[in-house]
């Protein structure tokens, strides 16, 4: 079954193929014996190890960059979101087994050059100055992270240059501030969204321009773009990991990349403190990878699942996890979408992901606790809908997203050691029981009213589950305290000396944003460290 949407909104166009990489920036185990060894091993090529490589190419270090993936391939079924929602093309990851249920679930985790990001929508927003404080929230206190919004805050305008950011500053009344302006101005709204943040702000509202990292530099981009929130991209249009951080460090002689490997354990030095390889398998042969410093970036949950299937003597419930916190405090958004639907109005909006909302950031005199971040989807199409309405036909479907605006909704899960990571038989299992369900509730009831008073009659809300946890993070918190942390301010392990991790796996607090560009801007910070 396809879409009646067009998926190629240009007769006869065809995705962009990316230029050769650099002779010998691929590698194959082969020619080494099965054995590769580098200065600083990279595990996973996604924001957080695609922003590492990027800051350590041209430095005098050897670095090796290991995906489990390969590149994902520029096709036409790049657009088709048929392809992508009902078909699961692109789907790669394991089923994992949800812990309360003991049912399995697919999770929303692609192994491809570039990780989550080739399917993300490039929303690349910071997190507010009170992310990284302590502060109160209904169901208990968000802890303060061990390092400052000032010290991330340079490697935040770094990022946005990387990312070619879009974004107003100074229209969203919780932006922390800056220490250089965004690179590019903010994508200007379409006639209907602009309507709708015009509607929302006769309400009292301060809607502003998301930033954003997509570049439209021709009228036909924002189309061909359409469907790029949650499918992948056949243009460079879209600032992900692979394209904006992986190649260009592929450039650099010092940088490799060892594609469709998955690594299973790591092994350490007699002594327990310092870890000498990883084994893994490529193909079905045993591939062996050495090297002086080790950095995991594989997502928050396949990082924690390495280090404790890597178990010894001397570290008996897993690899660096002396404080026993190691896959504990695992935290996902409490996501919502909601959507708008005026039956007798189209939307021709192409690329919708240009506005956002934060009057609910913050604690106001009518909610005492934080709710969360309100932005927009991608333009809906029926694909988008039917896993979720099944027994509607997709012509239908299609037609009720012709007609609608499209939000969604995230508040702040809170770090509990019972919500976790761990193995089980050799599978992954996730224990998670959401947090701030009440506050979440109440944003939904905000902007259900909001998107009504903007002419929307009819508002419909699908509020997202376990399987939904792109924005997972928590599972190896950093802090001052090695007995209350796992990793050091710099996201080193407190227990072996060249171990690093710089996915979203060190995040204390979940904040209640898209967490791409904090990061990458982390990673760009911890690589300093490791250089030093």
């Amino acid at each position: 079954m396809t879409s009646t949407i067009e998926p190629t909104p240009s007769t006869g166009w065809q995705p962009q193929p990316h230029p050769p990489l650099r002779p010998g920036a691929l590698i194959d185990p082969e020619t080494c014996g099965g054995t590769i060894t580098a200065d600083v091993v990279i595990i996973g090529s996604g924001m957080g190890g695609g922003a590492l490589a990027y800051a350590l190419a041209g430095s005098g270090l050897s670095v090796l960059i290991v995906e489990r993936g390969d590149f994902l391939p520029r096709e036409s079924e790049n657009f088709d979101a048929a392809q992508m929602f009902l078909h699961h093309r692109y789907q790669t990851s394991e089923a994992w087994i949800d812990g309360h249920t003991g049912t399995e679930f697919q999770p929303g985790v692609y192994h491809w050059v570039g990780g989550n990001t080739k399917m993300y929508g490039a929303c690349l927003p910071r997190f507010r100055r009170e992310d990284f404080e302590t502060f109160d929230t209904a169901d208990g206190i968000s802890p303060a992270w061990p390092i400052r919004y000032e010290d991330l805050d340079p490697y935040y305008t770094r990022a946005e240059k990387i990312f070619d950011v879009h974004g107003n500053a100074g229209e969203d009344p919780t932006e922390p501030p800056h220490a250089g302006p965004y690179p590019h101005p903010a994508h200007a709204h379409e006639p209907v969204i602009e309507r709708f943040a015009a509607r929302l702000r006769r309400q009292g509202l301060q809607p502003f321009h998301m930033p954003n990292g997509m570049t439209f530099t021709a009228d036909g981009d924002r189309a061909r773009a359409s469907t790029d929130d949650g499918t992948p991209s056949g243009t460079d249009a879209k600032s992900d990991a692979e394209t904006r951080l992986v190649r260009p460090a592929l450039a650099n002689e010092n940088v490799r990349l060892l594609t469709g490997t998955t690594l299973t354990r790591l092994t350490t030095d007699p002594a327990g403190e310092h870890i000498t390889a990883a084994h893994g398998s490529r193909q079905g042969r045993p591939v062996t990878v050495r090297g002086q410093r080790f950095v995991l970036a594989a997502g928050a949950v396949n990082s924690a699942v390495l280090l404790l299937g890597s178990a010894t003597e001397r570290h008996p419930d897993g690899l660096g996890n002396s404080s026993g916190l190691l896959g504990r405090n695992y935290m996902v958004h409490n996501s919502t979408f909601v959507i708008g639907l005026h039956p007798l109005r189209r939307n021709r909006t192409r690329w919708q992901k240009t506005l956002g909302l934060n009057d609910w950031y913050l604690p106001t005199p009518a909610h005492r606790y934080p709710l969360g971040n309100v932005q927009m989807l991608g333009k809906l199409q029926g694909a988008h809908l039917k896993p979720a309405r099944a027994r509607l036909p997709l012509w239908f479907l299609d037609k009720v997203a012709a007609r609608t605006v499209d939000l969604y909704l995230t508040t702040e899960d809170l770090p509990r050691q019972h919500n976790r990571v761990r193995l089980a038989g050799g599978r992954t299992v996730i224990d998670w029981t959401p947090t701030n369900l009440r506050p979440h509730q109440e944003l939904v009831e905000e902007v259900t009213a909001a998107v009504r008073g903007s002419g929307y009659p009819l508002v419909f809300t699908e509020r997202m589950g376990i399987q939904t946890n792109s924005h997972m993070c928590g599972t190896a918190v950093a802090g001052h305290d090695p007995d209350g942390s796992v990793l050091n301010p710099d996201c080193r392990s407190h227990d072996l000396d060249n171990l690093w991790i710089v996915d979203g796996s060190f995040f204390p607090s979940s904040a209640a944003l898209n967490p791409a560009l904090t990061i990458a801007a982390n990673a760009l910070r911890v690589a300093e460290r490791i250089l030093a």
